[in-house]
């Protein structure tokens, strides 16, 4: 067994960028790590080059060794390699894989996870995203005990944090990132010394936040409010975004925002109808409220402010999005 001055054994799984900053703040605490495991490298981009995750980059960085298993289930060799190790705790951040049974009875003191929420709220693969589409006021971190149910097990510590009103997803993960990191070594050392004890979840309080969907991004301006409609855009960013249609063609709306109730004649106002006025463009939502709309791109054209983009697409009387 590793002496506490030289801190702990471990295995670090994790592959986005999201688990950087927790990677680094092991090393920075005096932690071993003799292997770090990430997903295999994927293409990325518009030519599809092949490349590192951001947690290989750093790992091989910082000199330690990387596995980049397809498989981890009933991978022999994979398995091997870690009980030789005989890891105190192995630490899973955004991994992308689900830990299999002989994995998480491995470390002696347990397989430690990062989950970007105040559990059981939103388990699942986008738990931050979530909360920012569904509007709420503050999310957090938690460190459990990984167990074989989804995000289920028990609870280490936890930290609050509020969520700005015009905060978006992206912006989140790096917050919350960034304040994970001393967490995760926060709940090791009290582990080690036997000061944090697990607590079970409250099942009956669980909610889900499953993985995104391309169709999570179109606008139902008929179902939802503007301000519906504007968390999801926060929310769902960079990925699947807000889009609709016009005129038969895909628009991305980059920026929108709520706006205020809209005088556009007598009749009542059906969703999806757009409004124009002093070189603005306002969309008509669920419960008679309204979006602006401040930066679009229209299918195989680049993204414009609004103002520029009607100048050079007049719009029908009638138009609507849809």
């Amino acid at each position: 067994m590793v002496s506490p001055a030289q801190g702990l054994k471990l295995v670090f799984c994790g592959t986005p960028q999201f688990a950087v900053p927790t990677l680094e703040a092991l090393l920075a605490a005096g932690h071993q790590i003799p292997l770090a495991v990430s997903q295999p490298d994927r293409p990325v981009g518009r030519h599809q080059q092949l490349t590192a995750p951001p947690v290989k980059q750093t790992a091989l960085a910082a000199g330690l060794a990387v596995a980049q298993p397809e498989k981890i289930r009933n991978n022999a060799e994979f398995r091997a390699q870690l009980e030789a190790l005989a890891p105190d705790a192995i630490v899973v951040v955004a991994y992308g894989r689900i830990i299999p049974p002989w994995m998480l009875a491995l470390p002696r003191l347990g397989c430690i996870n990062l989950h970007a929420s105040l559990l059981p709220r939103y388990r699942g693969a986008a738990p931050i995203q979530w909360a920012v589409a569904m509007g709420d006021a503050f999310t957090g971190n938690t460190t459990m005990l990984l167990e074989e149910g989804l995000d289920t097990g028990p609870i280490l510590l936890q930290q609050e944090h509020a969520i700005a009103p015009g905060e978006t997803a992206a912006e989140l993960f790096d917050r919350l990132a960034r304040a994970g990191a001393p967490l995760v070594v926060e709940t090791l050392s009290g582990l080690a010394a036997g000061t944090i004890h697990p607590q079970p979840q409250n099942h009956a309080l669980a909610s889900f936040a499953p993985l995104l969907t391309r169709e999570d991004g179109r606008m139902d301006f008929a179902a939802r409010t503007a301000r519906e409609i504007y968390n999801r855009w926060r929310g769902f960013q960079p990925w699947p975004g807000a889009f609709t249609a016009l005129a038969g063609k895909q628009l991305i709306v980059h920026r929108m925002a709520v706006a205020a109730p809209v005088t556009a004649g007598s009749a009542p106002v059906e969703p999806g109808c757009i409004h124009v006025e002093n070189h603005r463009l306002f969309a008509a939502c669920a419960a008679g409220t309204w979006l602006e709309l401040l930066e679009v791109q229209i299918e195989g054209k680049k993204r414009l402010a609004v103002a520029e983009f009607l100048r050079g697409n007049p719009l029908d009387a009638g138009a609507r999005l849809a």
